[in-house]
């Protein structure tokens, strides 16, 4: 997973690549600029992360102004990379959550890919509550789970919005693994399959028996062509080169013909409520 180290060395090596075909040196480059000797170096090392205004004259120096837009995505991609839950966190669960629903109004169509957890935006509030206060208790952050909950639920108004368009693919240990007691997982998995059936959202199930492609490393979120979200243990990564936002697109799209749909989604769904149903609760569901 790449991190900002890492994100920066990759711009600096980009950049030495467009120096060394003006055959100058770092220093004389820095010269031609009016720089100080080692900045060039530090640079093209990750030891400096250029500005807006040094991509812009590197480019010009060089001779490769018509890749400014595209290095300034790339120099964007590594100001947003890295974000640390922590940080992300000290103001809450809440917080998050109404900044997670910006995002997702700014989108008309968004990719879910999620192989271990049930996406926020189709949670119950039973299974929310699960989630979330692990983040609390994980992260230590501000105990505020009753408006941390509130704020997922109000995020799935948006599925009801005319002119969105929702695809979700979830692997079978998504909606199996026991992050919650087991009567929650199961209210769980009847919601999913209430909301598969809504105009605006695709559900597909990757059963457990599948080829699998890609190793399922991680989830993420494409919305729309213009940024690609992905959650870690402690960080999310914003991701805005085309280049990577294509490459998760193939991605889901591999994962999206592997899954099932409709009907097949939901006796995928039933056979893991049956197999819940006779683990924990074989004389029957309990009796309020």
């Amino acid at each position: 997973m790449p991190n900002v180290r890492q994100a920066r060395e990759a711009l600096g090596h980009r950049l030495r690549e467009l120096r060394q075909a003006t055959r100058l040196n770092g220093k004389e480059f820095a010269q031609s600029l009016g720089w100080g000797a080692t900045k060039v170096s530090k640079i093209e090392n990750g030891r400096q992360t250029p500005s807006e205004d040094d991509i812009r004259a590197w480019a010009e120096a060089t001779g490769h102004a018509r890749q400014v837009p595209s290095l300034l995505a790339q120099l964007k991609s590594l100001e947003l990379a890295y974000a640390e839950w922590r940080a992300k966190l000290k103001a809450g669960t809440q917080a998050q959550q109404l900044t997670v629903s910006e995002r997702e109004a700014g989108a008309a169509v968004l990719r879910v890919f999620e192989p271990s957890t049930i996406p926020g935006l189709l949670q119950t509030p039973e299974y929310a509550r699960s989630i979330l206060t692990q983040v609390i208790a994980i992260h230590r952050v501000p105990d505020d789970l009753d408006a941390g909950v509130q704020a997922r639920m109000d995020r799935q108004q948006i599925l009801y919005q005319p002119g969105r368009r929702f695809h979700f693919v979830l692997s079978e240990s998504a909606l199996r693994n026991l992050l919650c007691p087991p009567e929650v997982l199961m209210g769980q998995l009847d919601r999913l399959a209430t909301v598969g059936t809504l105009p605006s959202v695709a559900l597909g199930v990757i059963p457990a028996t599948a080829r699998l492609p890609k190793a399922p490393v991680h989830g993420f979120v494409v919305y729309d062509e213009e940024l690609v979200t992905v959650e870690t243990f402690s960080a999310e990564l914003s991701l805005i080169q085309p280049e990577e936002i294509a490459l998760y697109g193939r991605i889901f799209q591999m994962m999206q013909d592997t899954a099932v749909y409709g009907r097949e989604a939901r006796a995928v769904m039933a056979r893991v409520l049956d197999d819940l149903a006779a683990e924990f609760f074989p004389g029957g569901p309990p009796v309020a």
